[in-house]
């Protein structure tokens, strides 16, 4: 084997020199965890891939297609020249419009166009939020169980989640003693969810009002999600925290987007209100992040937030069909409770009463071992509640087709009975 001259050792590359602190990813990103329900969905996605018959009860999307006229609005969009260039990044002058006033109509609250920002889905629009409001080591009141994506968002804005705990026999809702326990001189934001992902609890007038009152009274800023606003069963309504609260407005931003309400999950279209400071700083976050959000997209959104709600009413329809269901063959099973949600599209019971039990060989001590015994006995995909902040449950949303939802509680029912 011949030497390596000392030319092209010189001509070798260098290994590149170590950071200050030894690490590959910077400490911020890599203490961040995926989404654990993507997660689910694509092993979920995966195995159907392969030839198993697995149902998938992971994902927080509606099984019904994205109506035919918003469609149609996006394919004209891509005919449009305009639309082929960079556009505004706070969004299309007439979405903000046309959102200030579907938010009027839908909720009651007042915003001007220049109090919209239109974002790549609600995700961005929660940590733009965030990274408007919080400086390092500010606190977040944040109610669990919660969804996934708000802890992570605040941390990577810089501040610490302060994690209350609620369960099912509140209903899954917060009280005011419960977040007056929480608050400390570092709390800066709370998070309020109503309708809620992942238990479907609605927070009454009542209720809301007196948790605004309560933030407003000790200077508080509110980060409220109305993600679910139209998705409401048996009675409940969802009631907008700064309409309950007006005086609250001005420290209020709001999050919402297109993709529960109009079955456009892949479209990527949510926007914030709020102050205009805040707005205007998050809009500068988002021209430097990703600048405008797809075109086509936005024009499709338009279509939808200017139309009618006659689309999800139908959906809604289907969707307390399908509540009513699951809950009544979930609580079939020994060990599971499960109570009746009045908002969104999942439940979330718990099943403290499975663990420990033996399951075809297998005892599952925790329910992120309990999800994976589901998967491979019974071929049915779940959310473990370790991903929601509160072990001991599971979240399974019934958007799905009512023979797939019944087939796999069955298949739970049979291998749990």
């Amino acid at each position: 084997m011949s030497a390596v001259s000392p030319s092209s050792a010189a001509s070798s590359p260098a290994s590149p020199s170590p950071s200050p602190s030894g690490r590959r990813v910077s400490a911020r990103v890599g203490a961040i965890s995926e989404s654990a329900t993507l997660a689910v969905d694509a092993k979920a996605k995966a195995l159907k891939a392969a030839g198993r018959p697995v149902i998938g009860f992971g994902a927080g999307e509606p099984d019904f297609p994205t109506p035919d006229y918003i469609v149609e609005a996006a394919a004209a969009a891509c005919h449009n020249t305009r639309f082929h260039r960079y556009t505004p990044p706070g969004g299309l002058p007439e979405l903000k419009e046309a959102v200030a006033t579907k938010t009027l109509r839908d909720s009651g609250l007042r915003v001007e166009p220049s109090q919209v920002l239109i974002t790549n889905g609600g995700k961005q629009a929660i940590y733009e939020a965030f990274a408007a409001l919080l400086d390092p080591g500010d606190e977040v009141i944040v109610p669990a169980p919660y969804w996934t994506t708000y802890p992570e968002s605040i941390r990577l804005a810089g501040g610490v989640p302060v994690e209350v705990v609620t369960d099912e026999t509140s209903g899954y809702l917060a009280s005011v003693a419960q977040l007056e326990a929480a608050r400390t001189e570092r709390t800066k934001v709370l998070l309020f969810v109503s309708p809620s992902n992942p238990t479907g609890a609605v927070y009454s007038r009542e209720q809301t009002e007196e948790i605004g009152r309560w933030a407003l009274e000790h200077g508080l800023w509110v980060l409220t999600d109305e993600i679910y606003e139209h998705l409401v069963y048996g009675g409940a309504k969802a009631t907008s925290l700064p309409v309950a609260v007006p005086e609250l407005a001005d420290r209020c931003v709001v999050v919402n987007g297109v993709a529960k309400t109009y079955a456009m999950t892949g479209w990527r279209v949510g926007w914030l209100l709020g102050p205009g400071d805040v707005v205007k700083a998050a809009t500068n976050l988002q021209s430097h992040a990703t600048s405008n959000v797809s075109n086509v997209a936005q024009a499709a959104a338009l279509a939808a937030v200017s139309g009618d709600l006659t689309a999800v009413a139908a959906m809604r329809e289907a969707f307390d069909r399908r509540r009513r269901t699951i809950v009544r063959m979930l609580n079939e099973i020994d060990g599971v409770e499960c109570p009746e949600p009045v908002g969104a599209f999942y439940v979330y019971p718990s099943v403290k009463g499975l663990l420990g039990r033996d399951i075809r060989g297998r005892r599952p001590a925790t329910s992120l071992e309990l999800s994976g015994v589901l998967l491979d006995e019974a071929e049915v995909a779940v959310v473990p509640g370790e991903a929601f902040g509160t072990p001991g449950y599971l979240r399974l949303s019934y958007a799905l087709g009512d023979d797939d939802l019944v087939e796999g509680v069955s298949r739970l029912q049979k291998l749990l009975g």
